[in-house]
């Protein structure tokens, strides 16, 4: 009989970095190898370790959208293939099977530890998303405001790449063939590829250093771990019912709000979120999946707890989620999704932060800009002669904390990526910067001052499709505690002399010589202004 293996926290945390560590160097090898901009330079993906079950053991410090969305990724291949095989990894992107929205594709390989007796054991898995700047739709960028998800992309269920080390061309083929920068997505592929390869690679060598029955011990151990930490978190807040609504400007196919709403129910070291209220799903492209919805939950209780937790499924134990089927928090197919993932989980997360401010008022800061400001532009490069895609989030100002000012001009709670490098832009896309500054004075005043936005003007060097899908140009950022809101974003075309408005979401034909302009929102403040 195996003897069980005592944990203090020493070991506890020197196996929670052991873990980060392979998931981070996924990420370094997904960064240094990739081909797109979109990847290389702004770091959207997330790579991660799970366990044989399929629970979150570690992920890297990437995008918090993808906390609770990659599980259910890898629990969409186990059930796809439940007797998958060493040196077989599935590809799949199907908001409804484990993904978040088209764009996001996602590779998971399985760990197997070979020769031990006469089978080899499957130890867990490694996982990699990222975002991939166009894979087909209606638009350039594969992010335009559809009204079924049949127009924003391919659809790839969970699907076998890679069999027993072979690839498998024939579905490689197809996905190719259905984008418009097949060379590049093709690069992005083989750098996710490598990215769990390595994952692998370094897996095994824990197991060769500490043994298989250390590595188990140490996964079930680390989930205990944060479950204990959320509990405790939990157990610190004043028992009650706490209710907060927020809404989004529109789904782009019509002019009505979106209402978003939630109530949370502490009661000792378990919460219960229900978002019953919440608007039904919509025509157009900002319905989130039931994946999106888990990640804020996710990210805003990491927040709450304010220390180095494991990112791992420990977090959500004590926590009951009720996202009623059909709405807009958890919508059904054929609903459309691309918004949902960028626009939609922001809102989640201010209602969510909203709700917790009444529950501490010391410690929840004032809505962030609860936008990603999404821009995709697509065309044809006469110089390079061969088709373009272009995708890109914003950042803006950040909500001001009960004790300081908000910083201003960075990506906020979903979203943790950087931006793309002026250099690198005008060097990959037939597009120059010709402004990139700080909004002054968008940021909402208060004892401390939200965060001021961005302004960010692209001069178009070629005919081109542009495709927004923005937030906050209609409902402010909120204050709290009598902070003023921020000031909402705004989205223009500079055509020579003239400077005309455009809507927060839409695919829109620009000229050569246009201007898109971007001015993203501040982030509101906190307390009553002194003046």
């Amino acid at each position: 009989m195996t003897q069980k293996i005592a944990f203090d926290a020493i070991r506890i945390e020197v196996f929670k970095h052991l873990f980060s560590a392979i998931a981070e160097e996924m990420g370094a090898v997904l960064k240094k190898s990739s081909y797109s901009p979109n990847i290389k330079e702004r770091r959207d993906f997330s790579c991660a370790i799970f366990d044989p079950q399929g629970r979150m053991i570690a992920q890297a410090a990437h995008i918090p959208v993808h906390l609770g969305s990659m599980p259910l990724s890898v629990s969409a291949a186990i059930k796809a293939f439940p007797e998958i095989k060493a040196n077989d990894t599935v590809i799949l992107n199907d908001p409804y099977h484990g993904g978040t929205h088209l764009p996001d594709i996602t590779l998971v390989s399985p760990i197997y530890l070979e020769h031990v007796g006469s089978d080899s054991i499957l130890i867990g898995y490694v996982g990699c998303r990222a975002h991939h700047s166009d894979v087909g739709g209606l638009a350039p960028g594969s992010m335009a405001i559809a009204n079924e998800i049949y127009q924003e992309g391919l659809i790839i269920p969970p699907a076998k790449l890679i069999e027993n080390g072979e690839i498998n061309s024939s579905l490689l083929d197809i996905i190719l063939a259905n984008v418009r920068t097949p060379e590049e997505r093709l690069g992005d592929l083989w750098a996710q590829v490598a990215a769990n390869r390595r994952g692998v690679t370094r897996f095994l060598e824990l197991c060769d250093k500490y043994g298989i029955n250390m590595i188990r011990d140490s996964m079930s151990e680390l989930l205990k771990y944060t479950e204990r930490l959320t509990r405790n978190l939990i157990a610190q807040l004043p028992d009650g019912m706490y209710t907060y609504t927020d809404f989004l400007d529109d789904d782009g196919l019509s002019t009505t709000s979106i209402k978003i709403t939630t109530t949370i129910t502490i009661k000792g070291d378990q919460a219960l979120v229900d978002f019953t209220g919440t608007s039904k799903q919509v025509k157009g492209s900002l319905n989130a999946v039931y994946a999106i919805t888990l990640s804020a939950v996710y990210y805003v209780i990491r927040c709450l707890i304010g220390l180095d937790v494991p990112n791992n499924a420990g977090c959500l134990v004590p926590i009951q989620l009720i996202a009623p089927e059909g709405t807009v928090i958890n919508a059904l197919p054929p609903a459309p999704v691309a918004g949902g993932n960028v626009e939609t989980s922001q809102r989640i997360v201010d209602v969510l932060l909203g709700a917790m401010a009444k529950a501490r008022p010391d410690l929840v800061p004032a809505a962030s800009q609860g936008t990603m400001n999404n821009v995709s532009i697509g065309g044809f490069d006469p110089v390079k002669n061969t088709r373009f895609a272009y995708y890109e989030t914003i950042g803006g100002g950040t909500g001001a904390r009960p004790n300081s000012n908000g910083p201003s001009a960075i990506h906020s709670h979903m979203t943790n990526t950087y931006n793309t490098p002026i250099e690198a832009l005008e060097y990959a896309y037939p597009l120059r910067v010709n402004r990139y500054e700080i909004r002054r004075g968008s940021g909402g005043h208060g004892k401390y001052h939200g965060g001021d936005g961005i302004r960010r003007d692209i001069l178009l060097l070629t005919d081109a499709h542009v495709s927004l899908i923005t937030e906050r140009r209609k409902f402010s950022p909120y204050g709290l505690a009598g902070g003023l809101a921020g000031l909402p974003g705004k989205n223009v075309v500079i055509h020579g002399d003239q400077e005309l408005s455009l809507p927060s979401k839409g695919t829109f034909p620009l000229l050569c010589g246009d201007i898109l302009s971007i001015r993203t929102p501040g982030g509101g403040g906190y307390g009553v202004p002194d003046d």
